[in-house]
């Protein structure tokens, strides 16, 4: 039980109020959980907004990944992924007929998937027209199954190479499939850490538009932030707060994701203080922080490729409610040090839930039930 006493010792007495009674808090309530010293204080607050929501349940999707190709333009300091050019030393690009085969061969026997994450490098030279072929082809592959594909990052790079509006890009794919967009890309919304660490990407304003405009056309997205590198705590609180806001405007924010920066295969050096074990009770932290600051985002995921199996099940008791899914075959947190495994089974996913106390529920891409395609609101509860 959250004992009022203990809270007010922690200089926490106003959040816990606001926090029981279902209250929004401010960017200072924020900066005061992240300077809690006590993480299990933070991981029961969240534990009681997370079970508000969605009581025992956690969800997860079977899903196939598929990174399409990690030549990119944008060479981002921190990305392992990227490569500058298809000539270099570990460059590739997945072509229509690769593509295919392995979401034939991951859809041939039960369970059969509910997604597909297609995403990967803004390629110089890979026109919108081939995206809308591959989702076409995939629609006559398996009708039924949702694509959730590229951020709007890669919206505003297909903008800039067919020289049309960010707009217009998201109803061209729509048209050809696209039912649900993933969150990366955010990273850090301050500018004066982008320029240090993602100089070329779309900057936080555009990466705000271009997710109001998908919502607009009724396309679902994910959020997320990238932390554990140069910014501060209130870097932190300030992009929450920011993605907050945005989905009081524009309400299509599905999930988010905090997504833990890896410094294995990075060019971006960081300082002593940054690194070392302390790095998995921040991320517990974060995880906590976020699920109590974003009231109005409906799930929080515990990315197990990311922050490693035993960190993602521990999050699902500091507010998290997501683990992802199958995944099948992921490059990007694995080129950037991530030593999880490439992909777990339904079986492995389902024990990873029940062993930590929650009750495994099985989702879509949009947090559909797959059998029933109705709101995981309307049949779970």
């Amino acid at each position: 039980m959250l004992d009022a006493t203990y809270y007010d010792r922690l200089g926490l007495s106003s959040v816990y109020d606001k926090v029981l009674a279902g209250r929004r808090l401010s960017f200072d309530d924020g900066l005061a959980l992240f300077g809690c010293p006590d993480v299990t204080a933070l991981g029961a607050l969240a534990m009681h907004a997370r079970s508000r929501l969605h009581r025992d349940a956690v969800f997860y999707v079977v899903n196939r990944q598929i990174n399409y190709t990690n030549v990119c333009v944008n060479d981002c300091v921190f990305c392992a992924f990227h490569r500058d050019r298809e000539s270099d030393p570990g460059a590739f690009t997945l072509d229509r007929g690769d593509i295919l085969s392995r979401l034939r061969a991951a859809d041939l026997s039960p369970p059969h998937l509910d997604e597909m994450h297609f995403v990967g490098g803004c390629h110089p030279d890979l026109p919108l027209s081939w995206f809308e072929d591959i989702f076409r082809a995939v629609r006559v592959l398996n009708p039924r199954l949702p694509i959730k594909a590229f951020t709007p990052v890669e919206i505003a790079h297909f903008a800039n190479l067919e020289g049309t509006s960010t707009l217009e890009v998201l109803r061209r794919l729509k048209a050809a499939g696209l039912v649900m967009m993933a969150g990366g890309g955010a990273e850090i919304f301050d500018e004066t850490l982008r320029r240090q660490i993602c100089p070329r990407k779309a900057d936080a304003a555009t990466w705000l538009r271009i997710s109001a405009e998908a919502h607009s056309l009724g396309i679902k997205t994910n959020c997320t932030m990238l932390f554990g590198h140069l910014e501060t705590f209130a870097h932190r609180v300030d992009h929450l707060c920011r993605l907050r806001e945005q989905q009081d405007k524009s309400g299509g924010f599905t999930c988010f994701i905090p997504l833990p920066f890896l410094t294995e295969n990075s060019a971006l050096r960081l300082p002593e203080e940054k690194l070392g074990p302390q790095r998995g009770l921040d991320q517990l932290r974060t995880v906590a922080v976020s699920r109590l600051m974003l009231d109005n985002i409906p799930h929080i995921k515990a990315y197990w490729i990311m922050l490693g199996q035993k960190i993602a099940q521990t999050a699902l008791w500091f507010g998290a409610d997501d683990l992802d899914g199958t995944i099948i075959e992921e490059h990007i947190g694995h080129m950037a040090g991530a030593d999880s495994s490439q992909g777990l089974t339904v079986t492995e996913l389902e024990a990873m839930i029940r062993d930590s106390g929650f009750r495994p529920v099985r989702r879509n891409a949009m947090f559909e039930s797959p059998a029933a395609g109705t709101a995981e609101t309307e049949h779970v509860f």
